[in-house]
């Protein structure tokens, strides 16, 4: 068996999952304000307060060096954030040397401008978030978007060489009657489509209850109009993945309310302040960038050992009227997708 060095220790957690994937909020902040996601007046971290980007670096590479593979940047919106592609760029560097991906999440915004960019750094495949294909409708739910703009993105990000894959958020009565025709679009382009169901982070601008959709109902629904073949597949997240046969494309589903997740997770989340989450519906953390400022690389990977010590089995998300205020006070903004 092959002995480890302190830095080079897998991060195994209490439960036996090892933490393979790393999520990076590069910042709280973002172009737009999605009513699932935000409030519509964001009270947004002091820059002072947010993780320099040699930080970030430094913290990724603890992390890298004890087994992480896959890094995912978010945000908020991770393009807005000044500068980023000296971050994409020096992360990038890695792949080959411990780290296997690197993936962004992003809301199209920016990416006609930074496409070209991001291939160049080593990304090979993105995720968009794009919850409806209809302009006013994009306008009411992101408050301030522009659907023309993210299209443009998408078509940018493929010309670029990068695969790009749609998140859709399923909101009942919202967009839940345009799910086909997403699917329909993206699968004809070749992206995959995953649906995600809505979770109760933060105080934001809809009614959580009557919008949910839980995803089981929707599956049920597209399994009696078309053949959905479950695939043995991960990208390292969440997700649950089958074929449709008449499209010919991947559909996915992320069901943090009706079905859990939670025995495989390989994942926690590191947020722009150096907060590391253990589990998106806890609030058990572990203060990274004290360790890293306090005490250098010494004590960053004792704090790997207590996090890994304290992450939890799984969260306890419920969402019914009994239940109707957000499990945690925390936007999803904050935490970083």
């Amino acid at each position: 068996m092959t002995a480890f060095s302190p830095l080079q220790r897998p991060l195994i957690d209490r439960f036996g999952r090892h933490v393979s994937y790393l999520r990076i909020s590069v910042t709280d902040r973002c172009d737009f304000r999605c009513v699932y996601c935000m409030g519509e007046d964001m009270t947004f971290l002091p820059k002072k307060e947010v993780l320099s980007f040699e930080e970030v670096e430094a913290i990724a590479g603890a992390f890298i060096a004890r087994g992480t593979t896959k890094i995912r940047l978010t945000g908020g919106e991770p393009l807005v954030r000044r500068d980023i592609m000296d971050l994409v760029r020096s992360l990038g560097g890695r792949i080959g040397h411990g780290l296997d991906e690197l993936t962004l999440t992003t809301n199209g915004s920016q990416l006609v401008r930074h496409a070209e960019g991001l291939h160049a750094a080593g990304m090979r495949r993105i995720n968009v978030s794009l919850d409806t294909l209809d302009a006013a409708r994009f306008a009411e739910i992101t408050r301030r978007g522009r659907l023309d703009a993210v299209l443009a993105g998408i078509d940018a990000a493929q010309a670029a060489g990068l695969a790009v894959k749609v998140n859709m958020v399923a909101m009942r009565g919202v967009n839940d009657d345009e799910i086909e025709a997403m699917m329909a679009w993206a699968h004809g382009r070749g992206m995959g489509l995953t649906l995600i169901e809505g979770m109760p982070l933060g105080e934001v601008g809809i009614d959580r209850v009557e919008r949910y959709l839980p995803l089981r109902e929707l599956h049920e629904k597209l399994a009696r109009l078309y053949t959905l073949t479950p695939l043995d597949r991960s990208t390292g997240g969440p997700a649950r993945y089958v074929r449709v046969a008449e499209t010919g494309g991947i559909l996915g589903f992320i069901t943090p309310m009706s079905h859990n997740f939670c025995e495989s997770c390989n994942r926690v989340r590191l947020t722009a302040t150096g907060q590391l989450y253990l589990c998106l519906g806890q609030d058990d953390q572990v203060n990274l960038r004290d360790a890293l400022r306090q005490g250098g690389p010494a004590a960053l990977d004792a704090a790997l050992d207590h996090a890994m010590a304290i992450k939890p089995k799984g969260h306890d998300f419920v969402l019914d009227r009994n239940h109707a205020a957000p499990a945690l006070t925390r936007h999803m903004s904050v935490t970083g997708g």
